[in-house]
C-alpha cells in the first residue's frame, strides 16, 4: 500500500571533486553571460548609431524656399543674361541643426559642372531672418540666401564655374536652365532645376 520513500541505493555525488566541478560549470555560464551581454550590448549601440546616421541622411535637409536670377548685359549689342543666381534656404521639416559652411554643393549648366562647399570664398551666405548670425539654421523660420555667381558680373565678383578664376561659360540666357544640389554634412541632397524664362528682355530680375 505504501511505497518506499528513500532509495538507499541511490547516492548523491559529495566531495571535493565534485565542488571543482560545480565550480567551474558556474565560472563558466558567467563568462558566457558576459560575453552575451558585452556583445549585445555593443551590436544595440551600433545600431543607434546607425539609426541616428540613417535618420539624419533622411531628414536634415535643405529646403529652397525660391531662386531669383539677376539679369545683366554687358553690351549694347549682346543679349541679356543672368551672370548670378540667388537661392533662399531654410531646413527641412524635422531637420536638425544644419551648418550651412559645410554644405556641398553642385551646379551643372551646359557648359561645365563645378563643385564646392557653401564656405568657399566665392559663395555670398547671407543672413535673411536668422536671429543670429552664424550661417547655421536653427530654426524653420530661418531664412539664409545664397548668392551663386555664373560669370565675371558688374561687381567684379570671381566667376564660380571654372578652374584658377577662369571663366568656364558664360551667363544664363533665356530658356537655358541650371541644376543645383546641395549635400548636408550628414548626406542628404536637395536637387533643384532653375530655368530661365524665354526671354529677358526689358527685366533686371526674374524667377527661376
Amino acid at each position: 500500500m505504501f511505497e518506499t520513500v528513500f532509495n538507499s541505493e541511490d547516492r548523491g555525488q559529495v566531495g571535493i571533486g565534485t565542488l571543482i566541478v560545480f565550480i567551474a560549470m558556474v565560472l563558466v555560464a558567467a563568462i558566457a553571460a558576459g560575453v552575451l551581454i558585452n556583445t549585445a550590448g555593443l551590436l544595440q549601440t551600433q545600431a543607434e548609431a546607425t539609426g541616428e546616421e540613417s535618420t539624419e541622411q533622411v531628414s536634415d535637409r535643405i529646403q529652397i524656399q525660391s531662386a531669383t536670377g539677376n539679369v545683366t548685359t554687358k553690351a549694347a549689342d549682346a543679349d541679356a543674361e543672368i551672370d548670378y543666381f540667388n537661392l533662399t534656404l531654410t531646413k527641412s521639416p524635422g531637420s536638425g541643426d544644419i551648418q550651412l559652411d559645410n554644405v556641398s554643393y553642385q551646379i551643372i549648366t551646359d557648359d561645365s559642372v563645378e563643385t564646392g562647399v557653401l564656405s568657399d570664398a566665392e559663395i555670398d551666405i547671407g543672413n535673411i531672418t536668422s536671429d543670429t548670425n552664424d550661417n547655421v539654421i536653427t530654426d524653420r523660420a530661418d531664412r539664409y540666401e545664397v548668392r551663386f555667381n555664373l560669370n565675371n558680373n558688374t561687381n567684379g565678383a570671381d566667376n564660380i564655374l571654372g578652374d584658377d578664376g577662369t571663366i568656364a561659360g558664360q551667363g544664363l540666357e533665356g530658356g537655358e536652365s541650371v541644376q543645383v544640389t546641395l549635400t548636408t554634412a550628414p548626406g542628404a541632397s536637395t536637387v533643384a532645376e532653375l530655368r530661365v524664362p524665354e526671354s529677358l528682355v526689358d527685366r533686371s530680375a526674374v524667377t527661376l
